[in-house]
């Protein structure tokens, strides 16, 4: 993957828990349009790295640079009102609030007009629950609401943690659809355990074994090799 036109650049990362280092010398890149995958079995550290990048984890070693700054120690609010965006796995809609207030909620994080129109032309269902709870929404509805949320704050990156577990197929086909529009646009991070979505949305695929990156290249030429299925069996 070329540096140019690159928003984001990953240097000798390394990152953990305390004492528990969980990534060695993690080198990445990513550019400003498309989608890129980033896939591994479950500890591979995947969503270390999301949590590292979007500054809710300082780094032991290395250099994150976003968006032509150095990032590595800027904390998350500051990344995000630069134009990076996180969409965790667990947790990433207020359930008590409705669905306009999750959604305005996304652009008052960042001071900028909210622009729902954009966000339900997006993912028209949520247009139907507005007026309803968060908590009562499907699992699909709470992942579209999650990713409108971020949205709404007009990033440059948007980086998302599983948004198909635990969601009806007809959902994911939705969301995969939203994501290969979206990847025209912006770009994309995809944690993903849904192999076939992953390499279909995204153009280029890093494999995680172990904290490291065991395999990197276009997602056709990661779907060919036969490292793949070692690096994703248990």
């Amino acid at each position: 993957m070329s540096d140019r036109n690159s928003i984001l650049k990953i240097e000798g990362l390394d990152a953990g828990y305390g004492i528990s280092q969980v990534l060695f010398d993690i080198s990445l890149n990513f550019n400003a349009i498309g989608a890129t995958a980033i896939l591994g079995m479950n500890g591979a550290g995947k969503t270390t790295l999301l949590k590292t990048i979007v500054g809710e984890i300082r780094p032991n070693n290395g250099i994150i640079h976003f968006d032509g700054e150095n990032s590595t120690t800027e904390n998350t609010d500051k990344k995000i009102r630069r134009g990076m965006a996180y969409v965790p796995q667990e947790n990433a809609v207020f359930n008590k609030l409705t669905v306009k207030e999750n959604i305005i909620l996304g652009a008052n994080a960042t001071n900028k007009k909210a622009d729902i129109d954009m966000v339900l032309d997006f993912f028209p269902k949520l247009g139907e629950r507005l007026g309803q709870q968060a908590g009562t929404l499907s699992g699909g509805e709470r992942k579209m609401l999650a990713i409108s949320r971020a949205l709404i704050s007009k990033p440059k990156l948007i980086m998302l943690d599983e948004p198909t577990e635990g969601v009806w197929i007809g959902v994911i086909e939705e969301i995969a659809e939203r994501l290969e529009i979206l990847a025209k646009e912006i770009s994309v991070i995809l944690v993903e355990q849904h192999l076939e979505l992953a390499l279909r949305v995204c153009g280029y695929t890093y494999v995680l074994d172990r904290g490291k990156v065991a395999l990197k290249g276009p997602s056709k030429n990661v779907r060919e090799n036969t490292e793949l299925l070692r690096l994703l069996t248990p």
